[in-house]
């Protein structure tokens, strides 16, 4: 689950390996694209920590990270 926290949208996944996690990754790297969004994230094996902010609105929370996040939840 999504937590906002500090103007921003934190979520970690878990997945079985590091395999599936790096393919999230690689997927979700075309959504990001798309969206047009820079975010934070980093990978240890089989976690990924995401963080969403929008920077050109002053690092806060806008429709932006909620779209992306929505996005990046579908992907799953």
């Amino acid at each position: 689950m999504w937590k906002e926290e500090n103007n921003a949208l934190i979520r970690t996944y878990e997945f079985k390996d590091f395999n599936e996690c790096w393919g999230f990754m690689c997927r979700a790297a075309l959504i990001i694209e798309q969206h047009n969004h820079h975010p934070e994230w980093s990978n240890v094996y089989n976690k990924l920590s995401v963080k969403l902010t929008t920077h050109d609105a002053g690092n806060t929370v806008t429709q932006k990270d909620y779209d992306l996040a929505k996005a990046l939840d579908e992907l799953l």
